[in-house]
């Protein structure tokens, strides 16, 4: 396996007029749609060329749906979600900023996920960018220093490539005045759509070692050839490989993560257990999904005054199991086939 890619869009092909009618179902060249769902909430809708979309919310820069060129739903969301702010959105895929679950003085999983973000008409330009069918650029300055007494300022493009790949870029800049630095960590939560968790096999952690958030953040090294579910999980890997596998064995589906900056992944299901103690999770909920993110948590990020941090994860459809029995997660972090 040849060392993981990631490139984003050169340029945010965005329509200026929010009004602007919807491409036709087979377009040459992506759009960008401005508009709001059924609770009022401001979204864009990203059109690739081959009917593959993608959703995101202001709220939170959250991407709520990605639907691969079929129209089929990639992403979960729970049936019990609540689209009221404050409360954060269930499903989809949330930014956990600075701190991951309850480890730190503020909200858990941070705060970015439950503020109102606005677009970034003039961002700047990202080395590595590629092009891309469409994109849109958000940013969030918004400074509470009694929620987190640091200046920031936190860009994020959400990009669909020609081949209805989702991409995410998060770039986080230290601009407190007063030449003092600040630490973070960060993680992006994908909730991943499966027909039945039961049928579902991740690759590419294989061995290494994880923080079991079951048992305290015990480290434990991975035994398993395959991660597969029976029972809740709740593990975060460390050090792990640029590219990981979710396989759906039923669906005959894959899809594939693959990140830069972020040396961590995360895994989760609920079981049913842990589900009916979830006020905004539906009983049954956790049979359909399973949440693999792209996250730095063991060790924190610092930032020095005008330092910036960049981190990205590319989420890509596959539609058969092929990955099974070849990733190796020692070659993978060697970037060597």
């Amino acid at each position: 396996m040849k060392k993981s890619e990631i490139t984003e869009c050169s340029s945010s092909s965005s329509s200026s007029n929010p009004a602007a009618a919807a491409p036709p179902p087979v377009s040459p060249i992506g759009s960008v749609e401005f508009t709001t769902d059924s609770n009022g909430l401001e979204k864009i809708v990203l059109r690739g060329p081959r009917r593959s979309t993608a959703e995101v919310f202001l709220y939170g820069a959250q991407v709520i749906s990605w639907k691969n060129k079929l129209g089929e739903e990639l992403l979960f969301v729970s049936t019990k979600a609540v689209f009221s702010p404050p409360k954060p959105i269930r499903g989809g895929i949330p930014i956990c900023f600075p701190q991951f679950l309850n480890n730190g003085m503020i909200e858990r999983h941070g705060f970015v996920r439950t503020r109102f973000w606005r677009i970034d008409l003039n961002p700047p330009p990202l080395p590595t960018a590629a092009p891309c069918s469409s994109s849109i650029d958000l940013i969030l300055d918004e400074q509470d220093r009694w929620t987190w007494p640091h200046k920031y300022e936190f860009r994020h493009r959400v990009a669909l490539g020609y081949e209805g790949e989702l991409r995410l870029t998060s770039r986080i800049r230290n601009i407190r005045p007063d030449g003092k630095s600040f630490s973070f960590t960060f993680a992006y939560l994908p909730y991943l759509f499966v027909s039945d968790i039961s049928e579902v096999r991740i690759e590419g952690v294989e061995t290494l070692n994880y923080l079991d958030h079951l048992r305290d953040k015990e480290r434990v090294t991975e035994q398993a050839d395959a991660i597969t579910f029976e029972s809740e999980v709740d593990k975060v890997y460390v050090l792990t490989p640029t590219k990981i596998a979710i396989l759906d064995h039923e669906r005959k589906k894959t899809i594939e993560l693959r990140k830069d900056g972020l040396l961590d992944a995360i895994v989760w299901n609920p079981w049913e257990k842990k589900s009916k103690a979830i006020e905004d999770f539906g009983n049954q909920d956790y049979k359909r999904m399973v949440c693999v993110g792209a996250a730095a948590i063991e060790n924190f990020i610092t930032l020095k005054p005008g330092e910036e941090w960049k981190g990205r994860m590319e989420l890509n459809f596959v539609p058969s199991s092929y990955c099974s029995g070849q990733l190796d997660p020692q070659k993978a972090l060697l970037g060597v086939a």
